[in-house]
């Protein structure tokens, strides 16, 4: 069966993303169109990856970067 691709990202990164930007969990869920218990589950690192619709509305909601929100295993380097 194949498997959609998906984003690996860093739960803590996202965590300091969304305190930096001053919001509540509730807050940044509601803004990326995801639930508070998803986006938890996202920080806590019990998800790890994210379908690209939901990671895209979620850096848009942080005003983040691939740099910051991607695990460093699914990073590509830069040449």
């Amino acid at each position: 069966m194949h498997q959609p691709p998906t984003f690996e990202v860093d739960g803590t990164a996202i965590r300091e993303e969304r305190m930096c930007a001053g919001l509540e969990i509730s807050e940044a869920a509601k803004a990326a169109g995801i639930s508070r218990r998803y986006l938890s589950h996202l920080e806590n690192g019990t998800r790890r990856r994210m379908r690209p619709s939901r990671y895209v509305a979620l850096r848009a909601a942080l005003n983040s970067n691939d740099d910051r929100l991607l695990a460093a295993r699914a990073k590509i380097p830069k040449e």
